[in-house]
């Protein structure tokens, strides 16, 4: 494979887990069951194309890629299907490949990342649309977030914790209103319309997923293969935000000659191994950098300094806002640092206004609408949902129950998916339930209902977690249609790549049995 940048040196010569270290979270009874639904649901889908698809007398399958759609990423995914059947189902390069990620830095709260040996692929126009995407949406969000810092009246629109709201007024000190983002979104592969998860902000992550997952495939004999008969572009994840962060500093109004970079979170919510690959590579660029929790900083009025006594001239916000203001009266070092400008927040506390669910009903307030061009109204309108709080003075609670397909509940301010569920995925009593825990602020905190959008199916082999225990003839060929969920990483304004994520249930997360995919660019011709 080729890549959109050279494959960085320092990150391959990294130590990573042993192989005994290494371990997946294993699947349920229930979990296994769904993916077996899933291989059903891939039998029947390519049934009704053998019939011939649009003249089939069965019913069209829902969300899965159909004759006449725009892109080719199911061809693509077709022939590399075809490959390993060549390859009599490719099983070594699956066993190694499994290898490697047990091995691997690819570990998120302790666990190996569930894979597919099967990459997202991705032709141009998918990525033309992608990369539209994320220039409007970052353009759109920077205006919310300016217009949120200069105008109090704009500010009603928003219902903060009182604390929240003193820190996204902190001053910021740097050019960048939103240096870093991954937008999360639903893209129909047909027709490339697309509409939005939600936004995440400065503790995005998934970087390192993608590149020890595309790492685990480089070697594999499918893919050599495939690459051979496509031009194959990899997603550069790493270099390219460590040059921009430097560029951001650079515009710092209290920078120094010599800086010292720290990544900062509360470690044990933290993804600890990405960041020391990313640590690690600031250093390869000139600039010391550690790793930190928030809660060990210390500001003497002039310099703050890591838990060694060192000194720390810019933070690379990993650390979520409500877990800011979980461990408050922890966290004032840092804070006061911030409010003096002694330290580059970079991004600063402003970026919980695009993390915040909250926005995608603040980008159709009237408000809003009213500085925003013909096109980005046009663009909301295409791709946000309908989101309002869950409270009956803002919907009707009765319809939101009778209609429970329709839609699903989030909290507004949370990540991994905690406490999200999905109407489609819960009988009328648990919805019924739901509503009852979460509606009219029962839980303690605002909780949002939002339309439920159907994900886009795509052709995969569901991860090779136990294909260590099997011989060759025992392990499964057989494709299953996984619902895909794409991050799309936004550095500064620019799109950078994809976190492609695949689930068998109607929500995609890791406790749902998810998965992560590597992300390839097919035929694309994109400049390094």
């Amino acid at each position: 494979m080729t890549s959109t940048a050279p494959e960085t040196p320092s990150l391959e010569s990294c130590p990573r887990t042993s192989a005994e270290g290494g371990q997946y979270a294993p699947l349920s009874e229930a979990g296994l069951a769904r993916i077996e639904a899933c291989r059903a649901d891939a039998r029947a889908w390519n049934a009704w194309r053998a019939e011939g698809a649009a003249d089939a007398a069965s019913p069209a399958p829902r969300a899965v890629p159909a004759p006449g759609a725009v892109t080719c990423n199911a061809d693509y995914v077709d022939e590399y299907f075809a490959i390993m059947d060549g390859l009599d189902g490719d099983i070594p390069g699956r066993r190694a490949a499994r290898s490697y990620m047990l091995g691997s830095t690819g570990i998120v709260h302790h666990l190996v990342v569930a894979s597919s040996y099967v990459p997202r692929f991705f032709d141009r126009r998918t990525y033309d649309t992608m990369k539209y995407t994320v220039e409007t949406t970052h353009r759109i969000l920077c205006k919310v977030i300016q217009r949120y810092l200069d105008d109090p009246d704009y500010r009603t629109i928003f219902s903060y914790d009182e604390r929240l709201a003193e820190l996204i007024l902190l001053p910021r000190g740097y050019d960048a209103l939103l240096p870093f983002a991954r937008f999360d979104v639903f893209l129909d592969e047909n027709d490339l319309s697309l509409g939005f998860c939600e936004f995440n902000g400065d503790g995005s992550s998934g970087m390192n997923e993608n590149r020890e997952i595309t790492n685990s495939l480089r070697d594999a004999p499918a893919m050599r293969e495939f690459a051979q008969r496509h031009q194959v572009q990899e997603c550069e994840l790493f270099e390219a935000w460590v040059e921009e962060f430097g560029r951001i500093y650079s515009t710092f109004v209290n920078r120094v000659e010599h800086p010292r970079f720290a990544v900062c979170d509360y470690l044990h919510n933290g993804v600890v191994d990405e960041f020391h690959l990313f640590a690690k590579l600031f250093e390869k660029h000139g600039t010391p950098c550690t790793v930190c929790d928030v809660r060990d900083l210390r500001f003497d009025g002039e310099v703050l300094r890591d838990a060694e006594g060192q000194r720390v001239d810019a933070i690379w916000r990993r650390a979520v806002t409500n877990d800011v203001l979980e461990y408050w009266d922890e966290s004032q070092d840092l804070i006061e640092a911030v409010r003096a400008q002694k330290v580059a927040l970079i991004g600063s506390f402003a970026g919980h206004i695009v993390h915040d669910k909250q926005i995608f009903e603040a980008l159709y307030h009237p408000k809003t609408r009213a500085f925003l061009t013909q096109e980005e109204i046009d663009f909301v309108e295409r791709t946000v949902p309908q989101t309002r709080f869950l409270d009956e003075s803002e919907v009707d609670l009765g319809e939101i129950r009778a209609n429970k397909d329709a839609w699903i509940v989030k909290p507004t301010d949370a990540y991994g998916a905690a406490d999200v569920f999905a109407g489609c995925a819960c009988s009328q009593e648990e919805w019924d339930g739901v509503i009852d825990r979460f509606a009219n602020g029962a839980a303690g905190a605002p909780f949002l209902v939002q339309r439920y959008i159907t994900p886009f199916r795509t052709l995969i082999l569901p991860p090779d977690l136990d294909i260590a225990d099997h011989a060759g003839d025992e392990v499964p060929r057989e494709g299953a249609l996984y619902n895909n969920l794409e991050g799309l990483y936004c550095y500064n304004g620019r799109f950078q790549g994809v976190f492609s994520r695949m689930g068998p249930y109607a929500t995609i997360s890791k406790p749902m049995a998810g998965i992560t995919c590597a992300t390839l660019w097919v035929d694309c011709d994109l400049e390094a």
